[in-house]
């Protein structure tokens, strides 16, 4: 099926979430490389989860995605939370 990175939960809700990482935002954002596509495999992933733990299927769920970028000045890391970055649809 694929992987999740994170699965959390904040408050009532279950959160699946995407780590994305990047030396460089030249050819785009580390939050810019979750893909059509890859939001179907997550969102394949996390059902199947889901199947596996019953339980949790009754809390609401949501993607959220976090971009891990380095500055190219300072070389330190710079973070991007989307929450609810996408959904089912």
């Amino acid at each position: 099926m694929g992987e999740i990175d994170l699965i959390m939960q904040d408050t009532d809700y279950l959160v699946f979430i995407e780590v994305r990482f990047r030396k460089s935002s030249y050819f785009g954002s580390a939050v810019e490389t979750v893909t059509v596509q890859k939001q179907r495999r997550l969102i394949r992933t996390a059902e199947y989860f889901l199947m596996q733990h019953p339980g949790l299927a009754e809390l609401p769920c949501r993607f959220d995605v976090i971009g891990i970028e380095l500055d190219k000045n300072t070389h330190e890391p710079e973070y991007t939370w989307l929450k609810n970055a996408f959904d089912l649809s």
